[in-house]
Order: C-alpha cells, then sequence, then structure tokens
C-alpha cells in the first residue's frame, strides 16, 4: 500500500527512523494455497467447532479478562511442563512478549543481539525501543558461527541475547554444545524462542532450571491457534515477576483466553495435526530432494527453506499457479534466491510441488 507522504507539522511529531522503515507485510492469499505464513493447515473437526461456539458464545464479553487468564496461565505450564518453581507470562502472541522484553530491558547501553538470518521482530522490538541491535551471521550453511557469537558477546555484553530453536526462516536447531557456551557467556538474559517445538526432534525446557537467565518463549500459533494470538515466556519466578510489570493489564482477551483453553482441553487433536504435518513435510523434503537444480535445507519446523536459480521469477511463477510461498531472498544475503516453503496438507503440498517444477 502507497500512501501520501505526512503534512510537515505532522511529520514532525513521528520519530524519524519510525518514518524510515516498513510495517510488516503481509501478503495478500485471496484464491491462492496459503504456504507463505507457516500456518497449521488443518482446521477443528466439524463437532470441535460447534462445541467451541457455543462455548465462545457463553463469555461475558461485557467484563475485562480476570480469573480465567490465571486457568490459562496454569494450564499452559501443566502443557508445557515448566518446571517447578518457575512462572509463565502471557502475551498477545510472542510478538508482544518480544517487545516487552526490550522494554523491561531498556537500561542505559542496552542492547540485544541475535543471529542472522532470523525472526525480523527480534530486530524490529530493538528498534522501537531505542536499543542497539546487534546481528550475527550464520554461517553459509546457516549454522551458528560459534566463534562469531561469543566475540560479539564479548564486546557489545547484550542486555538479551536471541536463540531460535529451530530458527525461522532456516528451520534447523542448532548445536546443542554451542548453545550451551553462548548461555554460559552471555552477560544477560537469553531468550530460546521454540515457536515450532510442536515440530521440533529437540526442546531446551530441560535445560531451564540450570541457567538462571535464560528465558524459554513459546506461543499457540503452531500449535494450531495462530489466530487465537497467544505466546508465553517460562523463566524463574522472580524474573518474569518483574518481566510482567510491563505487561498492559488485559493483553489477552476473554474470547482468546477461552479458545486456547479449549484448545488445551483437545490437546490429542492438535496432537495429530501435528504428527500429520511432521510426516508431510519428511515427505516434502525427499521430493525436494529429486528437484534439480534446487537444493532444500533439513527442517525441524513446519516449513522448509530451498534455493532456486532465481527467487524472483520462480516466486511470481508459483503465484501465477495458484500457490503463495514466501521469497526470503531480499531478507538478507546468506538467502540469495532462497524461497521458504510452509508445509501444508497432502494435497497442498501436492499442488505447491507440481506449481514449484513448473516454475524451476
Amino acid at each position: 500500500m502507497t500512501t501520501s507522504p505526512l503534512p510537515p507539522r505532522l511529520a514532525r511529531l513521528i520519530r524519524q527512523d519510525v518514518q524510515g522503515m516498513h510495517a510488516y507485510a503481509v501478503q495478500p492469499s485471496a484464491g491462492l494455497v496459503k504456504l507463505d505464513a507457516m500456518e497449521n493447515p488443518h482446521r477443528l473437526p466439524p463437532q470441535l467447532q460447534r462445541a467451541l461456539g457455543e462455548r465462545l458464545g457463553a463469555v461475558a464479553l461485557n467484563r475485562y479478562p480476570a480469573d480465567r487468564i490465571g486457568v490459562l496461565r496454569d494450564a499452559l505450564a501443566r502443557h508445557a511442563r515448566a518446571p517447578q518453581g518457575f512462572g509463565l507470562m502471557l502475551g498477545n502472541g510472542s510478538d508482544e512478549l518480544i517487545s516487552l522484553l526490550a522494554m523491561a530491558c531498556d537500561v542505559p547501553g542496552a542492547s540485544i543481539l541475535a543471529p542472522v538470518p532470523g525472526f525480523v521482530m527480534y530486530a524490529m522490538s530493538a528498534q522501537l525501543q531505542g536499543l542497539k541491535f546487534i546481528p550475527v551471521d550464520l554461517t553459509p550453511d546457516f549454522e551458528l558461527d560459534e566463534a562469531a557469537m561469543l566475540a560479539a558477546i564479548e564486546r557489545h555484553r547484550p542486555s538479551i541475547v536471541y536463540l531460535a530453536y529451530p530458527n525461522n526462516p532456516t528451520a534447523n536447531l542448532w548445536n546443542d554444545a554451542a548453545i550451551e557456551r553462548i548461555v554460559q557467556a552471555a552477560p544477560g538474559l537469553v531468550v530460546i524462542d521454540e515457536a515450532y517445538q510442536p515440530f521440533a526432534s529437540r526442546s531446551y525446557l530441560d535445560r531451564l532450571p540450570h541457567h538462571p537467565h535464560v528465558l524459554l518463549m513459546r506461543t499457540l500459533s503452531k500449535f494450531g491457534l495462530a489466530g487465537v494470538r497467544i505466546g508465553y515466556l517460562i523463566g524463574p519466578q522472580a524474573l518474569v515477576a518483574e518481566i510482567d510489570k510491563v505487561r498492559p493489564p488485559y493483553n489477552v482477551s476473554v474470547l482468546n483466553c477461552e479458545a486456547a483453553l479449549f484448545a488445551l482441553e483437545h490437546a490429542e487433536v492438535f496432537a495429530q495435526q501435528a504428527a500429520d504435518i511432521r510426516r508431510e513435510r519428511d515427505r516434502l523434503l525427499q521430493r525436494l530432494a529429486a528437484l534439480a537444480p534446487l537444493k532444500a535445507w533439513h527442517s525441524d519446523a513446519n516449513m522448509i527453506l530451498v534455493r532456486v536459480p532465481d527467487a524472483g521469477r520462480t516466486f511470481q511463477a508459483m503465484k501465477a499457479r495458484g500457490v503463495l510461498v514466501k521469497n526470503v531472498s531480499t531478507m538478507h544475503p546468506l538467502l540469495a534466491n532462497c524461497l521458504r516453503l510452509t508445509v501444508g496438507t497432502a494435497e497442498e503440498n501436492a499442488q505447491m510441488l507440481e506449481a514449484l517444477q513448473a516454475s524451476l
């Protein structure tokens, strides 16, 4: 969307760096097979849709969120197997938690460090809060450059280090020994972002009690509730309680809360969906391995990163064939000619493969 420049008397009220930013872009997807945003492609079975509708219809919309928020926190702590004595904080998606962490840690000289390419909100939250963002390039195969990470930590002494586990958009889990050395070297907080945990082969959860400066961040978006916007942060009770002070008092709506509670009560349905997505991912990886001259990287998420000869042309050609994926080739030099493919249903994946093969 293009807009006219602000009149000078209004432009002076808006920060110059904000005026120079680009808003987070959401691709129009009407009429297309939507495989661009790592969403769970499965909807609730009809009988659960009806049950959820009745339950949401009975919610007291005239009241602010209250006791049920505490019920949701407890349910998520049980679902995630949070360590004994650890606290849990709710966010309107992980995006809000990332912003609140930057706000809570905004002391003079604070900075945020993260490997790149990675989730764009780490850098955006730093910029919007006026913190310095320190990017550290991954290796050409999208592994952690441990030496570069440790050197950057020693030089900049960041307040927050983000480690996505697995990473977006590269979809891989990094070396655990390297992560431990980075955690031990970090002078501030380390946030392990496990947004894609339902599809990953490992979790950091069991190591969480050994590090009092480490927080674990997860979301229900990849669980299957992208439209509900529930993220949560797990960490030592005293640390979480301090960060929770900057959270708006009613940041999770009563409808979102009740929908999340309903989903957790039917967690087995979503576990089956995640298992189906993992099976489809493995089939896709096998098929992609046979598509020359394409290169696909191993995935521990519900997306697959591929490199093609011409990402722009392939993206547009796939879109013309009715399939929408994500062109990430301009996000970072390491992603040159890369596309990110979300794992869909068997039928969607077949359409995507056909469109991809015809577009190469």
